[in-house]
């Protein structure tokens, strides 16, 4: 990639190996020869020019920042689908021990390479998603799953939302990140696993407020589910039974749990003279 001065519109993919400090000498150094190697075929047969991308690797970590040409769709897509299948075949004879698995987060926005690196908050939030406890979540909870991706809303909305790749939107589960001080919805991919079927919880890591579905315009789920208000019933009420009677008629009851603001309202107490 060419050096340019100033902030650039740039795709950030951020690529991290679990477990790397676990490993003795030898294979830390097999990894950082592996690695790269890996991505590099699996740009190639994406048909992903790398040569204009910016990389800073570390040991078992890579970030790369590509121009936003017009190959996010593909970066989402095929480079994610082949990194997955270089996965398979690298992992298929080795114990469970010696796989090598990996978290990746991608991340859009304005760049700059500066002098020691990469500049700019979008280079910030794609490392904050990468390190996300729903990422790593569903890394333990999919021991089986060689890599599991996030994406950050803005590029799921522009390319698997937007119908740009020929991944389904079903397969995408969107969660709740809450890291440091970054806090958005972001979009959860495990290729080869139901990503909706994973339980993300993660000790010392917080997976945010209550995950919501993605719905369509029509107000369906991925799965199809329709969005609905109704409450469900409580134990106490089961279904069919009507509400509490007062002197033989019907009343309403209303249950506060939690401090309600009445000012400019009435309130009635008591039941019905007559």
């Amino acid at each position: 990639m060419a050096e340019q001065a100033g902030y650039h519109p740039c795709t950030c993919i951020a690529l991290d190996v679990q477990a790397y400090g676990g490993n003795n000498d030898r294979r830390q150094s097999e990894i950082q020869h592996d690695l790269p190697r890996l991505l590099s075929r699996a740009a190639l047969n994406s048909g992903l020019d790398r040569s204009r991308w910016h990389i800073q690797a570390k040991g078992d970590e890579q970030l790369a920042v590509a121009p936003m040409d017009g190959s996010e769709p593909r970066i989402v897509d095929d480079y994610i689908r082949h990194i997955t299948s270089g996965l398979l075949g690298y992992n298929q004879d080795r114990v469970s021990n010696a796989r090598m698995r990996i978290r990746a987060a991608v991340h859009h926005g304005p760049v700059e390479v500066a002098d020691n690196g990469f500049a700019g908050r979008t280079v910030v939030t794609t490392s904050r998603l990468l390190n996300s406890g729903p990422l790593r979540g569903a890394l333990t909870a999919a021991p089986a799953a060689d890599l599991v991706l996030v994406l950050s809303d803005e590029v799921y909305r522009s390319t698997v939302g937007g119908g740009h790749t020929t991944l389904p939107t079903t397969a995408f589960r969107r969660v709740a990140v809450q890291e440091k001080e970054y806090e958005a919805a972001a979009w959860l991919w495990v290729p080869g696993h139901d990503a909706h079927q994973l339980d993300l919880d993660e000790p010392g890591h917080r997976t945010g407020a209550a995950e919501e579905p993605y719905r369509t315009a029509a107000g369906t789920t991925p799965h199809g589910r329709a969005d609905r208000s109704e409450t469900a019933p409580t134990d106490s009420q089961p279904v069919g039974a009507q509400g509490p009677h007062v002197n033989g008629r019907d009343v309403s009851v209303n249950t506060f749990n939690a401090p309600v603001d009445l000012r400019g309202g009435v309130v009635g107490f008591g039941g019905p003279r007559g």
